[in-house]
């Protein structure tokens, strides 16, 4: 009785374990292909411009200081405004130097006169020396009579000037044309020589613009100095803070006598009128500068660009063989819908972005076609088909794949 319910439990046993993996595999889940839009990637010649952050500067700027020491007592100049060469700007109290002034011109007319009765003095005693009429020594006494007061004229003048030149410098004029600050003091305020800094004041027109460019570059800018021909007239722009077009181009004035050895850069100055004084020193501005390349450049929508790490790629579409599976039918659905497409991640370098646009330097040729819609699902080796997403780009010319090409003849602002 035993054996029999042994027999018969293992017989069970054997039955399910048979019906179990008799059961049929549960179905692959197929991911379909992902709907994307492709461009051609075509060269084509493109004007833009290489972009530099820059800085307003003043050919000629000056900090007014005193160059005698005393109170203020007039300020001639309204802040902030124009002024003119010479144009008398600070007054300081010069009654002191007013003073000093005359007393030196006294006293250079007393030794003058003292110089005049030594003359006479020396002449009378040379005539009587010539007759040995006098002493030798009082002869000699009146010779260095003479020779002393000659000297004191001499010092009684350097005095004068002293004084007239302190009495001049109590009166602050200005050095060049140009603008003019706020004051630094009022009227009232004491002023010390060489420490106390009364104003500034700088040029305007023309203004100089400087930026930093990367030592790689400085031969191409030595070159532009040098004024080639072939340069056009609007070389140089400049983009103003609001982003507004500056009206007027300017030109190469000084490239820095060395390049900074702790970041591999080198200073440019440029010049630019400023005739209505748009222009005011220390403002941030983007200097443009026209791009002279003449060969065709592989341009591509931005949006097909994808950026990790600091690197950048794209997707390339490419052609898969796959075979075709022999035990289904030709009925069957699932022999028609296996991906031909597949996405492939390229590394690019990139150049200047154009609007929309950007350049590929190199990691993909003339002719291969890159994702444009539909970047964000893909990853290398993903399915793909074409759908009908939006289109690539609404202005341009539409190009055989179904997405646009961007016209390169229009000037486009680039941004960095």
């Amino acid at each position: 009785m035993f054996s029999a319910n042994r027999v018969l439990l293992l017989s069970i046993g054997l039955i399910s374990c048979l019906s179990f993996f008799s059961c049929d595999a549960p179905p692959v889940i197929k991911t379909p292909p992902v709907p994307v839009n492709l461009y051609t990637v075509t060269q084509q010649s493109v004007m833009y411009y290489d972009n530099y952050p820059s800085t307003t500067q003043a050919l000629s700027q000056v900090n007014i200081m005193p160059e005698v020491q005393g109170y203020i007592t007039g300020i001639f100049f309204k802040d902030g405004s124009e002024v003119k060469k010479g144009q008398v700007l600070y007054e300081i109290d010069k009654r002191l130097y007013q003073s000093a002034y005359d007393g030196a011109v006294a006293n250079l007319k007393v030794v003058e006169g003292n110089l005049e009765q030594a003359q006479q003095d020396a002449d009378r005693y040379e005539y009587l020396n010539k007759n040995q009429a006098v002493a030798k020594q009082l002869y000699d006494h009146a010779m260095v009579a003479l020779k002393n007061a000659k000297n004191q004229v001499n010092v009684a003048e350097q005095a004068v000037k002293t004084a007239k030149t302190n009495l001049a410098y109590s009166i602050i004029t200005a050095p060049f044309d140009g603008t003019i600050g706020f004051s630094q003091v009022k009227q009232g305020n004491m002023v010390t020589i060489g420490q106390t800094v009364l104003n500034t004041i700088s040029t305007d027109n023309p203004m100089a613009v400087d930026f930093l460019v990367n030592e790689k570059q400085l031969p191409a800018f030595e070159k532009l100095q040098k004024g080639d021909k072939a340069s056009p007239d609007s070389l140089f722009t400049m983009l103003l803070p609001d982003n507004s077009l500056y009206n007027y181009t300017g030109k190469i004035s000084v490239i820095d006598r060395a390049v900074d050895p702790q970041t591999g850069s080198i200073k440019v100055r440029l010049v630019f009128p400023n005739p209505k004084n748009d222009l005011k020193v220390g403002m941030s501005c983007v200097v443009r500068v026209h791009n002279l390349e003449t060969k065709p450049q592989m341009l591509i929508p931005t949006k097909a660009i994808v950026e990790q790490m600091g690197e950048y790629f794209v997707y390339v579409a490419k052609d898969t063989v796959v075979k075709a599976d022999t035990t289904v039918k030709k009925t069957d659905d699932s022999a028609q819908t296996v991906p031909r497409l597949r996405a492939i991640q390229k590394k690019v370098k990139v150049g200047q972005t154009i609007g929309e646009n950007i350049i590929i330097l190199s990691g993909i040729n003339v002719g291969d076609k890159v994702i444009v819609d539909g970047v964000q699902a893909v990853h290398d080796g993903s399915a793909i088909a074409l759908g009908n997403k939006k289109p690539v780009a609404e202005k341009g010319k539409e190009g055989k794949d179904g997405g646009t090409k961007p016209e390169g003849s229009k000037h486009n602002q680039s941004i960095n």
